[in-house]
C-alpha cells in the first residue's frame, strides 16, 4: 500500500500594521507609563508568521526588513512563543518563520502585531481558545500595544494601551502608508514629549458616534483631535515634517497625519483608486521613501485573510 504524505499542521497568521488614526495623551502614572486616548485601526498589509511542530525551537526571519530585526533576546515573536508555552506548561517545541515586510521602528505596531500573530497562530497549533482571557493575559505582559494588535479590529485604546473596547462601524476607505525608513525609538519620543515643562495633557475624546463616509470622518479627526506626540517625534526626525507636507498636497488625501509615535505617517483616501493613484505618483517623486497604499480592515476582512491562511 503507498504511504500517503503527511499532514500538515502548519498554522499560519497575518500581522496587519496598526495605524492610530488620533493619539492623546491624557495623563503619566508614577511609573512613568502615559495613559493613552486612541482610535487604531489595520490596514491590509502587514507581516507574516508561520509555526509549526519541531523538536526544538527556532525562528527563521526572512522579508525585505528581517535584516533590522534582533532574531534573540529582546525579539517580540521570541518572547511571545515563550511566555505562552510558560504559561501552558509545555515546551516551545516550536518553529516560527516571520516574514517582515513592514519598515523596523516605524510607527506602524510591528513588533506588536508580530507578537499577537504568533499568539494567535500558536493558540490554533495547541488548541487554545484564540479569545480566552489566558490569551489576552499574555498579550498584556508583552507590551501596551500587543494586545490591541490580538485582537486587529477597529478599537478605542485607553489606559496606557492595554485597554480597549470595539470601535462603532467605520466607513470604508483606503490608507496611504508612508515611512522615510528613519527608525524612532517609541521611548525616546515619549522622553522628548516629557521634557515639555508646560506640558497639558488633553481630554479623552472617544469617538461614540463615528460619521457614515470618509469625509466627515476626515473632518471630525482634523477639527477635534490630533497626534500629540507628532511635534516632539519631528524635533528628533524632522523628515516627518516633509512627508506630512507632501502627503497634504497628493490628490484625494483627506487626511495626514503621523500614527503613533512615529516616523510612519498616514493619508486617507477615500477609494482604492484614489490611493492607488497617490502611491504611484509617491513611488516616482520619493523612490527612497517605503510606501504602500491599503484598505483599512474590518473584523470581517480580517477573518477572511485568515480563512486564507489556514492550512
Amino acid at each position: 500500500m503507498a504511504r500517503q504524505a503527511p499532514v500538515s499542521v502548519s498554522r499560519r497568521e497575518f500581522a496587519p500594521a496598526k495605524i492610530n488614526f488620533y493619539l492623546h495623551v491624557v495623563g503619566r502614572r508614577s511609573d512613568g507609563y502615559h495613559f493613552l486616548d486612541s482610535l487604531v485601526v489595520f490596514a491590509g498589509v502587514g507581516d507574516r508568521i508561520k509555526v509549526a511542530p519541531s523538536d526544538s525551537f527556532f525562528l527563521h526571519l526572512s522579508g525585505p526588513f528581517a535584516h533590522g530585526l534582533c532574531k534573540w533576546q529582546d525579539n517580540l515573536v521570541l518572547r511571545a512563543a515563550h511566555l505562552l508555552a510558560h504559561d501552558l506548561c509545555r515546551a516551545p517545541n516550536v518553529s516560527i518563520t516571520l516574514q517582515k515586510w513592514l519598515p523596523v521602528s516605524a510607527g506602524l505596531g510591528g513588533g506588536s502585531a508580530d507578537a499577537a500573530a504568533t499568539l494567535r497562530a500558536l493558540a490554533r497549533l495547541w488548541n487554545v481558545e484564540r479569545r480566552s482571557e489566558r490569551l489576552f493575559a499574555v498579550a498584556r505582559a508583552l507590551g501596551a500595544d500587543v494586545p490591541a494588535c490580538l485582537y486587529s479590529a477597529p478599537a478605542h485604546i485607553s489606559g496606557i494601551g492595554d485597554s480597549l473596547t470595539p470601535a462603532p462601524p467605520l466607513p470604508s476607505a483606503w490608507l496611504l502608508l508612508v515611512n522615510p525608513l528613519r527608525p524612532l525609538a517609541t521611548v525616546s519620543v515619549f522622553k522628548a514629549y516629557d521634557r515639555d515643562s508646560c506640558r497639558v495633557y488633553s481630554a479623552p475624546m472617544p469617538m461614540l458616534d463615528v460619521p457614515s463616509d470618509v469625509i466627515s470622518l476626515a473632518q471630525m479627526l482634523v477639527a477635534s483631535r490630533r497626534n500629540d506626540l507628532c511635534d516632539s517625534a519631528i524635533a528628533l526626525e524632522p523628515s516627518i515634517r516633509t512627508v506630512l507636507e507632501v502627503l497634504t498636497l497628493l490628490p484625494g488625501c483627506l487626511l495626514a497625519r503621523m500614527s503613533g509615535s512615529g516616523a510612519a505617517c498616514f493619508g486617507l483616501f477615500a477609494d482604492k483608486a484614489a490611493a492607488m493613484a497617490a502611491v504611484r505618483t509617491l513611488q516616482n517623486s520619493r523612490p527612497n521613501w517605503w510606501s504602500t497604499a491599503a484598505k483599512i480592515l474590518t473584523r470581517r476582512h480580517i477573518d477572511r485573510v485568515r480563512s486564507f491562511n489556514k492550512e
